[in-house]
């Protein structure tokens, strides 16, 4: 059976404010959160294995990999309640973890459990970082496409076609499988995924499917396991670090103007945007 490699990950209440400590946040108190684009891929890769006329029987097997503190695992039980089949976890605290170091992880374990596709969400909402997908690929030495808006599984090709918006318009490229996908918000539309075997004119509802209180009861007995970075010879190298976060500066108050003039003479001679 094909496997789906669907990397997840937790983090800060983006609703929340954010709160100081120096030069640090004060992540002390935070609400954790799953990443918005990593159930889009979550989503994505559900999709793909689904029958919809045969419930009983999937297409594929998906596998959720988080690197996360192993006591700090809730949004993992979320992942596994939408449908994942099982999980991965690599306990550390991926705060303190390079890019580099992260991809690596990522990689190591494709290999490990001989995925056919790596699924990641475009980038996490914390960070915006947007580098892991392209690392591992690299790493792995597949094809990639990021920023997928809409994939079509041709099954008997062992291919992936990937829709990408660019500026003037779609991108489709055309990937032999084993590759690497991110997705990008617009695949939880409810046509944007394709396996092949569903009918043409399915429609899936709209946005990343809730996870069920049956499904939550169901994600306690399924099965994850969990690593090290030590497992997987993975160390960090800590090509990267953050020097400080600082509030950004305060806005100065508003100004009334009493006529059209003064307004094109402020924008001309203060603001200098004309």
């Amino acid at each position: 059976m094909t496997k789906i490699l669907v990397t997840v990950k937790r983090i800060p209440d983006p609703d929340e404010s954010l709160k100081f400590a120096g030069s640090e946040l004060d992540l002390s108190s935070v609400k954790w959160v799953p990443n918005a684009f990593d159930e889009y891929a979550v989503e994505t890769a559900l999709r793909l294995a689904e029958d919809v006329n045969n419930k009983k029987s999937k297409l594929a097997e998906i596998i959720v990999l988080s690197i996360c503190p192993q006591k700090q695992r809730q949004h993992m039980t979320q992942f596994l309640a939408m449908g994942a089949d099982r999980g991965v976890i690599v306990d550390a605290d991926d705060s303190e973890l390079d890019t580099a170091a992260i991809s690596k992880i990522i990689a190591k374990v494709a290999q490990d459990e001989g995925v056919d596709m790596v699924i990641t969400g475009k980038l996490s909402q914390d960070n915006e970082g947007n580098q892991v997908g392209q690392r591992v690929a690299g790493l792995l030495g597949w094809p990639q496409a990021c920023f997928a808006a809409e994939i079509d599984w041709d099954q008997s090709g062992n291919t992936l076609s990937v829709h990408r918006e660019v500026d003037d318009g779609v991108e489709v490229k055309k990937l032999p499988l084993p590759a690497v996908v991110s997705v990008d918000l617009r695949v939880v539309l409810p046509t944007s995924v394709r396996n092949g075997v569903n009918p043409a004119d399915h429609k899936f509802t709209d946005g990343p499917r809730l996870a069920s209180l049956r499904g939550i009861t169901m994600a306690k007995r399924k099965k994850v396991d969990v690593k090290t970075p030590s497992d997987l010879g993975v160390t960090n190298a800590g090509g990267e670090s953050t020097v400080a976060v600082n509030k950004p500066p305060g806005r100065m108050a508003g100004q009334m103007i009493g006529s059209i003039e003064e307004l094109v003479e402020k924008l001309a001679t203060e603001a200098k945007v004309l």
